[in-house]
């Protein structure tokens, strides 16, 4: 996005954030906001980068110092801080009867 200019900044942390949660009917997650799940990541736009490859995909990016979820530091300065608070988020199909073909 910061090379192509196909989207605005805005545009791309929403398409992120607040539409799939809207999309997904979580009316606690992708908004900040009293009540809600309190997911957020601080990252500096101008050191965000990707570091992941093809031959080493499991990788850390860089540029983001801190993140949140459900309102505890997960990353702090950049290095995870071991604790684990997030919550399994299933979908609307979960729990119906499929045929063992498609579980």
């Amino acid at each position: 996005m910061r090379e192509t200019h196909t989207l605005t900044l805005e545009d791309a942390i929403r398409k992120m954030t607040s539409w799939p949660a809207t999309r997904l009917r979580f009316s606690d997650r992708g908004v900040i906001r009293e009540g809600a799940r309190a997911d957020v990541t601080i990252f500096d736009y101008d050191k965000i980068q990707d570091t992941s490859t093809y031959e080493h995909p499991v990788s850390y990016p860089e540029g983001i110092p801190y993140v949140l979820v459900n309102g505890v530091v997960v990353i702090d300065h950049a290095a995870h801080t071991g604790v684990k608070p997030g919550d399994i988020i299933y979908g609307q199909g979960h729990g119906l009867n499929l045929p063992r073909a498609l579980q």
